[in-house]
């Protein structure tokens, strides 16, 4: 799949938050959600009311940079939640945290879901003591996943790992090693886990149309 290549500061300041796409940068006066009011381009502040649809289109937007997924990817999450028994929001949400680069940066093996997703490419990740180089691979509750036990792999998670910016490890993850670097899915993660702000039934209301 494609990916994003250009400058990704400009998607968090067309969002109007942080969605922490840089790693440290964003956690410095250097972010440009700090720096800079107002969206990227010539015309920053446009006049006007938000339509109901530009709303939800919002919305679905900064649950997408903020994965790092594309249109079709997310459709296919949305179509699996829908098919699901329960809160339609709630299971897109929860399938959208599940994925291996979110949790590798959640567990603080990266600083980043970018640095993840490489970090996860390039063979360094286990996942029950097999390597898994698939970022969208989903975990499920009782999962261990582990930095491969060699010292390129061990060094790079300890260097993320001690980051003084780093945000808690969420309750439905838990780090049971430091060396090498583990941690074991609890549970499955619930809509308080997400840690963005975000409201999952704006986007369902826009899919489903």
């Amino acid at each position: 799949m494609g990916r994003y290549t250009g400058p990704v500061c400009r998607l968090c300041r067309r969002e109007g938050l942080q969605l922490f796409l840089k790693g440290a940068r964003c956690h410095t006066n250097k972010c440009a959600v700090v720096r800079r009011d107002g969206m990227p381009g010539m015309h920053q502040f446009r006049r006007g009311k938000a339509s109901e649809y530009a709303i939800r289109l919002r919305e679905k937007q900064k649950v997408k940079r903020f994965y790092g997924i594309f249109e079709r990817q997310f459709r296919k999450y949305y179509a699996e939640a829908a098919r699901k028994t329960g809160n339609t929001g709630d299971l897109l949400m929860s399938l959208l945290e599940r994925r291996l680069d979110n949790v590798v940066a959640r567990l603080h093996f990266a600083v980043s879901r970018p640095q993840a997703r490489q970090f996860i490419r390039h063979g360094h990740v286990l996942v029950n003591g097999k390597k898994v180089d698939i970022p969208s691979y989903l975990v499920k509750p009782g999962d261990q996943v582990s930095v491969k036990n060699r010292e390129q792999s061990r060094n790079l998670a300890l260097e993320s790992s001690q980051a003084e910016f780093l945000a808690p490890i969420p309750d439905w993850l838990d780090r049971i090693s430091s060396d090498p670097p583990e941690g074991r899915v609890s549970r499955l993660p619930s809509i308080q886990d997400i840690g963005l702000p975000v409201t999952p039934q704006l986007i369902v209301e826009l899919l489903s149309r």
